[in-house]
């Protein structure tokens, strides 16, 4: 794959450049990329939210029905995990982290910035080695 060598006004300069299509010559896995994306997105989510306990939930504490003789069974308050509506007994914060397979991570076709060097975005910017800002100078 060649590709032009331009100033950084944007002007042809009328070289060329190879590039090694081994490296910038493959199709993108558009799906693998996507992959990395969700995973990335997912494995940054803070993860403290949480389900309310029966303490926690709104509602009376006040007995529901008496506890011999009524043919039902034994229940206590509104907020019981038994019951729709009551509380979690143990809850915990939901995990989001996840991790892609060693192919997928390892495919060079699963990284974002192929299609872009295909689709000759790629600029290659003739500049002189004394003009580059140094240290000492600034």
């Amino acid at each position: 794959m060649e590709v032009a060598i331009l100033t950084k006004e944007g002007k042809d300069t009328g070289r060329k450049a190879v590039l090694n299509d081994e490296v910038f010559g493959i199709e993108p896995n558009e799906h693998a990329i996507y992959l990395d994306v969700k995973q990335y997105l997912a494995n940054h989510r803070q993860g403290t939210h949480k389900s309310k306990e029966r303490s926690e939930v709104s509602g009376s504490t006040r007995k529901l029905h008496k506890q011999k003789g009524g043919g039902g069974s034994r229940i206590g308050d509104i907020n019981s995990p038994v019951l729709v509506g009551g509380g979690r007994v143990f809850p915990v914060p939901a995990t989001t982290a996840s991790s892609s397979t060693r192919n997928s991570r390892l495919s060079p076709a699963a990284r974002p910035s192929r299609p872009r060097q295909q689709q000759a975005r790629l600029l290659w910017l003739k500049t002189s080695l004394s003009r580059l800002p140094k240290p000492k100078n600034s």
